[in-house]
């Protein structure tokens, strides 16, 4: 194949994974009512939003949703070139002046599968039959819904970041969130053609090297047409080194919680009260007093003791259940599939004990109380050493939604964390986003918990992940570009992440939500996105595509390996001396190697000046003493639209610190604006 005309490089289709009524408010949006109608109308500051068109490749849509009304839109914008392409259940009608364009790719899907997909199960067409496109897609740019909530939870308006912008649809996953490499290339390469603006892509593999990645060679494409590219950086936190689409050129985003909750309550007969989550839908069922509760663990069929625990398939006695309140811990099955178990065996209900101190709340079966950790441990105790036939417990469901929760936004315990396992010198995430219990619109052909057995249908639904905050931030990045619609993709992300915050209002450190300690660059990237500080960030790092050019040059990539990326002839320079570390980058990854001596490492950077004229002194902060940290030079005098460049130097001495790792940060400052670089130090 590889002596074919246009095959650069044959490799395994790889298969990939699918990685809101409050987070508008929690991010400060209502405080831009210009730019953000609580309506479908159209006021003069949104209107140019709707010449930005956002493609979202992922699972297809359900176009009858209300979130992609297109009351009040103008004419479709003169530069799409796409089109609704038709198929099982889907036809030209289910588009309109925002929902403007619909395909769908399976052709690596089918290959795998070794025959054409089962449309009983799967709509041969951009109807999304899983529920996970609609709803990142709507988070994105969905217009405004009133009343919408899931079973009377999270109610309110539910809209996108960007809810005036166009979208369109590119459905490359199919059944179970199955996504195919070859599948979304060929979607980002049809959405260059069609002429988006802003790609967002909720898909997520382990991470590979460039030149392996169809998502990052898609996105280099993309890239070199002005086209942000959004990601989500995965959900195997809290784990070091699992941050996934990791290529300079994709804007990487992790998971953050919001200040909401829903509440709900259990009490043991040794009387002693706990507070957990629930999305129960039907409390009025649910017992008002104490009914018997079992650890199951304690109703294991013989051999199966582990199993039990975890309330895997075939571990439980049927008769140890019964009538009861199962309690059981996280992990190895699906929960949703666990209080399907417990129902079919005849459980009342189910206490579900998280392996960390955050919850996600999640449409069970059956009642279902979900706790953190250390409450579970408690019950559990309780549980175990309490006669089985006389344990009881009453749990309260109140079916309510309570704001304000504090501390938040907490590091979410599934985003993947870095370093960057591809490229150290790359800080990622390069954000993080709200991404727990995000309400947002749904597939009216998929149930709440995705699973056949459960017939329940919804308009919306409540999901957690990066896969949620990906649209968060590929919306913001549209609401930035339609203030600034000559910025690049690099300019924007910048935006993003020099005003990104990294404290609470009492100046300490967003926390990690595993175990409630300080979180780190590592963890957040440059810190949580403030949309309303992104408009106006007063200094950018731009970066062109020659500056990722000879990033892959510093990567050492041979001709063939740079032919496959770039997708065209393209010879390094062998005169011209490439270094990873002056890629423009608005964040500074440090990477000593062990040894003895003294070591310097120096990044160049350039900032362009996107605001008024100006003066910037910079400021340091580290928990490094052992590196010593100088830029040069220590003030810079901007025109308007100037660019200066400085260098950071970081030097030390003798042998490695008994820490692997140290943070720190760069600011510039006018006084007003502050343009804001994490710092990260590894020793290897």
């Amino acid at each position: 194949m590889l002596t074919q005309t246009g095959i650069l490089k044959v490799y395994p289709d790889k298969k990939y994974k699918l990685l809101t009524t409050r987070t508008p408010e929690f991010l400060g949006l209502d405080r831009i009512p210009a730019m953000f109608p609580a309506s479908s109308s159209s006021s003069s500051s949104s209107r140019s939003m709707e010449d930005l068109i956002v493609g979202v490749i992922d699972s297809g849509v359900w176009p009858e949703s209300k979130s992609f009304d297109d009351t009040g839109y103008g004419p479709i914008p003169r530069t799409w070139k796409g089109k609704c392409e038709t198929g099982t259940d889907f036809t030209a009608s289910n588009c309109n002046k925002k929902l403007i364009g619909a395909r769908f790719f399976l052709k690596g899907y089918e290959a795998d599968k070794g025959s054409p997909i089962n449309e009983t199960k799967e709509s041969r067409s951009p109807r999304d039959t899983y529920g996970h496109g609609t709803h990142t897609a709507s988070i994105a740019v969905g217009s405004p819904v009133r009343n919408a909530s899931l079973f009377g939870y999270a109610a309110g308006t539910a809209r996108g970041m960007a809810p005036r912008a166009r979208v369109a649809i590119y459905k490359a996953c199919w059944e179970d969130g199955s996504c195919f490499g070859s599948d979304y290339l060929a979607a980002i390469d049809q959405a260059i053609t069609d002429k988006v603006n802003v790609l967002s892509l909720s898909i997520g593999f382990i991470p590979i090297d460039y030149v392996e990645d169809p998502l990052a060679i898609g996105a280099f494409a993309a890239m070199e047409h002005g086209i942000l590219v959004s990601c989500g950086g995965g959900n195997s936190g809290p784990a070091a080194s699992t941050i996934t689409n990791v290529a300079p050129w994709i804007t990487t985003v992790g998971a953050g919680t919001i200040d909401r909750d829903f509440p709900a309550y259990i009490t043991l007969g040794n009387r002693k009260y706990y507070s957990g989550v629930s999305l129960y839908d039907d409390s009025s069922s649910f017992p008002d007093t104490p009914v018997s509760i079992i650890y199951a663990g304690n109703a294991s069929i013989h051999g199966k003791e582990g199993g039990a625990k975890k309330c895997e398939p075939n571990s439980l006695v049927k008769e140890k259940v019964v009538g009861k309140i199962v309690m059981c811990d996280y992990g190895v099955i699906p929960e949703e599939e666990k209080g399907y178990l417990v129902k079919s065996l005849g459980g009342l209900g189910m206490v579900l004990a998280y392996d960390g101190y955050e919850l996600v709340a999640e449409p069970h079966i059956l009642p279902t109380i979900a706790v953190n950790f250390k409450t579970g441990e408690a019950i559990k105790n309780y549980l175990i050493y309490s006669d089985p036939n006389k344990s009881k417990a009453r749990v309260v469901f109140e079916r309510t939604t309570k704001l304000g929760i504090q501390p938040s936004p907490v590091v979410a315990m599934l985003s993947s964390r870095g370093p960057n396992s591809i490229t150290w010198q790359i800080l990622k995430p390069d954000v993080i986003a709200p991404g727990i219990n995000i309400l947002a619109a749904f597939s009216r052909k998929a149930s709440p918990t995705n699973e056949d057995w459960d017939p329940r249908r919804v308009d919306f639904n409540i999901y957690s992940g990066t896969s949620m905050s990906c649209p968060h931030v590929s919306g913001i990045a549209t609401l930035v570009k339609s203030i600034h619609p000559d910025w690049s993709p690099a300019a924007i992300r910048s935006a993003l992440m020099t005003t990104a915050y990294t404290a609470y209002k009492n100046a300490k450190t967003l926390l990690d939500g595993s175990d409630k300690q300080p979180a780190t660059p590592f963890d957040f990237g440059a810190g949580h996105v403030d949309p309303v500080l992104a408009l106006n960030p007063g200094l950018v790092y731009d970066l062109t595509v020659d500056d990722y050019l000879s990033f892959l040059c510093a990567l050492n990539y041979s001709a063939s390996d740079m032919e496959v990326v770039v997708r065209r002839n393209f010879t390094c320079d062998p005169k011209k001396h490439y270094n990873v570390t002056n890629l423009n980058y608005p964040s500074f990854s440090v990477v000593f190697e062990a040894g003895h001596g003294t070591k310097k490492i120096k990044h160049t950077r350039t900032l362009t000046n996107v605001g008024a004229a100006g003066t910037y002194k910079v400021s340091i902060k580290s928990n490094a003493p052992f590196v010593k940290i100088s830029v040069e030079p220590e003030v810079l005098s901007f025109k308007r639209k100037e660019k200066k460049l400085y260098t950071i130097t970081f030097t030390t001495s003798g042998s490695k610190p008994n820490i692997s790792q140290s943070f720190g940060s760069l600011e510039w400052s006018d006084g007003k604006t502050i343009v804001r670089s994490p710092i990260a130090f590894s020793w290897k």
